[in-house]
């Protein structure tokens, strides 16, 4: 008889392990997902882009704000290794684009708005309701431009200093009509705060942007424009228009003979805009991060600077936060001026 061979294990060793391999398991399961998520993040950041960038403007091609665009286009286009389309939608005030990006595009940093200080920090306080809230529904990337506008008028006026402008703006005859790109633009809102400040009182007429504002003023249909500096100085350079004082409190490095208002006799006046870019609220941190990396990088470029400033504003940059600090102190700044002008929507 062969002996007999006992193989049995300790009575609790069996379920002793098989219940560290369930809890192994069992922790497992988290922390891979975790991993999984981390990845997953990750990919989604250095995806990003993934397909043809729209950049909206929300005013008609010709004015500031479109001429910013397709300035960075091509850049942002060669840096990111996408297409870029310039897109312009205008209308109420930069209202209409800027709902677009705010409440239709995906957050996903694919469709940029071309943000102004309008639609941005003075709308709200214009209109009696808004189609988006740029504090809650946008999210800022970049500060572009903060810029000075110039106080123009056509030569057919037949006033060549700001005296003489002041006098017969004072005087009433012939009746002055100034042009803006819109309801609550820096353009609108620096002829309103001319007409309080200075003790006159012109009729303010405006346009679906500051490009066919313009290109009225030029032709002799409408007098008078405060206009940003970069896309009037062509303009004022080959004697079409004639400027008479810059809104800024110091005078504008292309425009070094035209004075302030201040300086011109206009005490406490003083009004810039600025615009820059936004995403629609929810876009990954990462892409937000990347999309300004990349135009503070373009922006460092001395040849594309020099071109930049050359439109008559620094080539601003900065953090995501810094743009959006700026939005909400313009926001009760700006809206302050509104609400003290008695600035309606027309």
């Amino acid at each position: 008889m062969q002996p007999h061979h006992r193989h049995d294990h300790p009575p609790s060793s069996t379920p002793r392990t098989a219940r560290r391999a369930v809890l192994h398991a069992a922790l497992a399961v988290p922390l891979a997902l975790g991993i999984a998520g981390h990845a997953a993040a990750q990919t989604a950041a250095t995806a990003f882009p993934s397909k043809t960038i729209r950049f909206v403007v929300p005013y008609p091609p010709g004015g500031p704000t479109d001429l910013m665009a397709r300035m960075l286009q091509p850049e942002l286009q060669s840096r990111l290794g996408v297409p870029v389309v310039v897109d312009n939608k205008g209308g109420a005030g930069g209202n209409t684009g800027s709902a677009e990006v705010a409440k239709q595009a995906p957050a996903d940093g694919h469709t940029l708005l071309l943000a102004a200080s309008g639609p941005m920090a003075v709308n709200p306080s214009l209109y009696a309701s808004m189609p988006f809230n740029p504090l809650t529904d946008l999210a800022p990337v970049i500060q572009l431009s903060a810029f000075p506008l110039v106080l123009e008028v056509h030569p057919s006026l037949g006033v060549k200093t700001f005296a003489e402008f002041l006098a017969m703006a004072k005087a009433g005859k012939p009746v002055l009509n100034y042009a803006s790109a819109g309801n609550g633009t820096p353009q609108h809102l620096a002829g309103e705060l001319f007409n309080t400040t200075a003790g006159v009182k012109m009729g303010h007429i405006p346009y679906r942007g500051a490009g066919p504002a313009l290109n009225d003023l030029i032709g002799g249909q409408v007098n008078v424009m405060f206009d940003i500096v970069g896309s009037s100085l062509p303009h004022i350079q080959a004697g079409k228009l004639i400027p008479l004082a810059v809104t800024s409190s110091e005078r504008a490095k292309v425009l070094p003979n035209v004075p302030t208002m201040a300086e011109a006799g206009i005490a406490g006046y003083q009004i810039t805009g600025w615009h820059g870019i936004a995403v629609r609220a929810g876009t990954p941190q990462a892409t937000v991060d990347k999309l300004n990396a990349t135009v503070n990088a373009i922006f460092k470029e001395p040849a594309f600077r020099a071109k930049w400033e050359a439109i008559g504003t620094p080539a601003v940059g900065g953090t995501a936060a810094d743009f959006g600090a700026l939005i909400k102190a313009d926001a009760q700044r700006l809206g302050k001026l509104v609400r003290d002008a008695g600035v309606t929507v027309d």
